[in-house]
């Protein structure tokens, strides 16, 4: 009786792999590949073996569709209910964590404990296969309990930004800190559970590497202190004006968070400063300018020290005609008569007493013109002094405040009245001194040619 067919194929099948060459022995990258496919194919390979293939993926399926199920529930029946819930009642605090997606973050944990708890229940599925899967899931409820803390802080920093007092003192960046102590911690979670060690033993662990992470924090750490500083001594504050030329800072401060100020500049560039930088390099805040309701305005006109002198009687006709300085020719007549008429004989000669000089007086109406002036603010320093002379004339600087600290009236005000001044100057005999330009170099040699007497334009 002839020998069936399949004992025929497995003796040739038997006397081929005798006269075969051996095969190669396995690389060690292929070793290491099969170690890690090794528990996703130990469980397909058994469960085919064992012919419970449509078994375990029932099972699978049922729990997929389990956890969907619990998913939808919590998505589209539970969270709504607890939206109605939370709108219909009169605080803040729980719309703004409604708005900050804390409940939808929380909503996400529910099926994943669903598959945490039920790939277990799959039958004739490997263990390791369970493990990885329960891990995935840890990682995931981890994960997204971190991201609704986070949320939930950002939400009471929504809150805190409510208060009237919020804006001098924000708390951004401390809120900015604990988030960042959050998703350390989860993190360390997370990789405890991967590597299956206890999350004490990852602490004590980092213990050893705080040399580490003091550097790699380094500016994490003194942005905190420089948060500390800058809220406890009021120094910056949203919508300040501060100045800081060595970062190219001139503008308006629009946001303070822990590791940097976001200052937005005049010109409507966007300068991004670190915090600590507010503490280390030199800052020019404005906020006392904004508060006070005015701005100064100091600034010196340089007068030719030739054109001071005394005043003779035409010139003293003339100033009279100014209201503004009535008040300081009547003191000035008592005052001066007083001491020239306790002068001798001998002393009453003109070098040796006290006279008007136009300078004196175009102080004095300086003073009168800005303190009668309406857009000064008079509460506030006012004063006209002179300076120290030097190659350029002798300064008098104008020192007041304008009644506003709106940049464009004042620069308005400041320009009226330095336009006023420059005019009325000619009137007491005085010149202002400036570099010669080409029309004073022109009139100068034509004078030295005899063309146009010096002093007299051109025709």
């Amino acid at each position: 009786m002839p020998a069936p067919l399949f004992v025929v194929q497995n003796s040739i099948i038997q006397n081929m792999s005798v006269t075969e060459s051996p095969s190669p022995p396995a690389s060690p990258v292929a070793e290491s590949l099969q170690k890690m496919l090794d528990p996703v194919l130990d469980p397909l390979v058994e469960a085919g073996s064992s012919g419970d293939w449509t078994h375990t993926l029932m099972f699978v399926g049922i729990l997929l569709g389990i956890a969907l199920v619990v998913d939808l529930l919590t998505q589209r029946i539970l969270r709504p209910l607890v939206v109605r819930a939370v709108k219909a009642t009169p605080t803040q605090i729980d719309d703004l964590i409604l708005a900050r997606g804390v409940l939808k973050r929380l909503a996400h944990v529910v099926p994943a404990l669903v598959i945490y708890y039920g790939i277990a229940l799959v039958p004739n599925i490997h263990s390791a296969l369970v493990v990885w899967v329960g891990k995935a899931a840890q990682v995931y409820i981890v994960l997204n309990i971190a991201m609704a803390i986070s949320a939930f802080l950002s939400a009471l920093n929504d809150l805190y930004e409510r208060r009237p007092r919020a804006h001098s003192r924000p708390i951004k960046g401390y809120v900015q800190l604990v988030k960042i102590v959050v998703y350390t911690v989860a993190l360390v979670i997370i990789v405890s559970v991967l590597i299956s060690r206890s999350p004490l033993t990852m602490l004590a662990g980092l213990g050893a590497m705080g040399a580490v992470l003091m550097l790699v924090f380094k500016d994490t750490i003194l942005s905190l202190v420089a948060s500390v500083q800058i809220a406890s001594n009021d120094m910056v504050r949203v919508g300040d004006w501060i100045e800081m030329p060595s970062q190219g800072v001139d503008g308006d401060v629009v946001d303070v968070a822990l590791h940097t100020v976001k200052v937005q500049n005049f010109d409507k560039t966007i300068v991004t400063v670190p915090t600590h930088r507010l503490i280390e390099d030199s800052v020019k805040n404005w906020r006392g300018m904004s508060e006070s309701g005015g701005r100064r305005i100091k600034r010196a006109l340089h007068l030719d020290q030739a054109a001071v002198r005394f005043l003779d009687d035409d010139q003293y006709r003339r100033l009279q005609r100014f209201v503004l300085l009535e008040r300081h020719f009547k003191r000035k007549r008592e005052e001066l008569g007083e001491w020239n008429a306790e002068m001798t004989e001998r002393h009453a000669d003109p070098v040796n007493t006290r006279r008007l000089t136009n300078l004196g007086c175009f102080r004095a109406y300086v003073t009168a013109y800005l303190e009668s002036h309406p857009k000064i603010d008079h509460g506030k320093t006012l004063m006209v002094r002179q300076l120290a002379p030097g190659p350029t004339g002798l300064p008098l600087e104008i020192y007041c405040f304008a009644a506003t600290t709106e940049w464009g009236a004042y620069e308005g005000i400041q320009a009226d009245i330095f336009d006023h001044l420059l005019a009325i100057l000619p009137e007491f005999g005085l010149r202002l001194f400036q570099q010669p330009g080409g029309a004073d170099l022109m009139a100068g040699l034509s004078a030295l040619r005899g063309d146009v007497p010096a002093g007299q334009p051109e025709t």
